[in-house]
């Protein structure tokens, strides 16, 4: 899915059809713990909508419209398939989005130096970084503008008036307040300022991610789950292009393993929290999210995480990273 930047795939066992597989499958899957070896016809819906060679064209574009669907399987009275119709085919450009617009705030994190990409940082700071025409707070913000919000939160410290004077000089039809930490408070410290701010349930971005996915349904998840707060967690997958060796005492030798690939779930820097937390964060004093994260699980809170694939999750807070984007846009 990554690869064709699609969010559905065709399934088959030899060559029959098995069934529509959609990255909110693999989503559910994973927040269910479901083992990565579970084959994959097993986590496939059970709902999933089809039509029938005897359905005609008006029939199939009105029921893919009203599930928004990405692709429409067509089959036969035995359950073969026999065509595939995309929306992009039937409907153009038109938005394909089924899930309504939500308008909650949203906070950026923007307070840092922005020391993993120096030089640059010495004189633009890092959420004013060009990404092709725009800066990447800029791009991060537009990304929560497509799914409806529109009012903005920016933690700000280092060169906070050039920050300021920027968005001060754009058009823009948002609103973005900003409050400042006179000193680093760590990743979530500044957030004390927002106290009796933000009423609703907000989101929280880095100023150095961008993440390629529909962030309603990450909102859906944490409605549903009743979570505090939610981590959008993404896949990396590293290979070890070496056999790896396990000793006991003595170093005998208790197992070889040859090039092994392991997979973990990381935190992408992105966040939905309850707007009570707020309250929970120490006034002027040096706090990372990880700190409140340990309090609300010490407290039996609820801290869910929501997956998303590896290369949904972009990370430009280094060189190396940055110029990659640069090379693949």
């Amino acid at each position: 899915m990554d690869e064709t930047k699609v969010k559905s795939l065709l399934v088959f066992e030899d060559e029959k059809f098995i069934g529509l597989l959609t990255i909110g499958d693999i989503q559910r899957a994973l927040i269910k713990n479901i083992s990565t070896d579970t084959l994959v016809k097993e986590i496939i819906g059970k709902n999933k909508v089809y039509v029938s060679v005897k359905d005609d064209i008006e029939f199939i574009k009105s029921k893919m419209s009203s599930i928004r669907a990405e692709c429409m399987p067509v089959l036969s009275d035995l359950g073969e398939l026999i065509d595939v119709y995309f929306w992009k085919d039937l409907f153009g450009n038109k938005k394909n989005n089924l899930s309504p617009d939500i308008n909650i705030p949203v906070v950026i994190m923007a307070g840092g130096k922005g020391t993993r990409m120096r030089p640059i940082t010495n004189i633009i700071p890092k959420p004013l970084i060009p990404l092709d025409d725009k800066t990447i707070a800029e791009h991060i913000i537009s990304n929560f503008l497509n799914i409806g919000c529109n009012n903005f939160f920016m933690s700000v410290n280092y060169k906070s008036k050039t920050i300021r004077d920027y968005f001060d000089g754009l058009e823009k039809k948002y609103t973005i307040n900003f409050f400042e930490e006179n000193k680093p408070l760590g990743t979530a410290g500044s957030l004390h300022l927002l106290d009796d701010k933000i009423k609703d349930t907000f989101f929280i971005s880095n100023c150095d991610i961008l993440i390629e996915e529909d962030y309603r349904e990450i909102y859906k998840y944490h409605r549903e789950y009743n979570n505090e707060l939610t981590i959008v967690g993404s896949f990396r997958h590293y290979s070890i292009p070496y056999g790896t060796l396990e000793t006991c005492e003595e170093g005998q030798l208790t197992s070889i393993t040859e090039k092994p690939e392991l997979s973990y779930l990381i935190n992408s820097g992105m966040y939905i929290l309850e707007p009570h937390l707020i309250r929970d964060i120490p006034k002027d004093k040096f706090f990372h999210i990880t700190d409140l994260i340990k309090n609300i699980q010490d407290r039996g809170g609820r801290v869910g995480v929501f997956p998303v694939s590896e290369k949904s999750w972009i990370d430009i807070g280094e060189w190396d990273k940055y110029l990659n984007y640069l090379k693949l846009k």
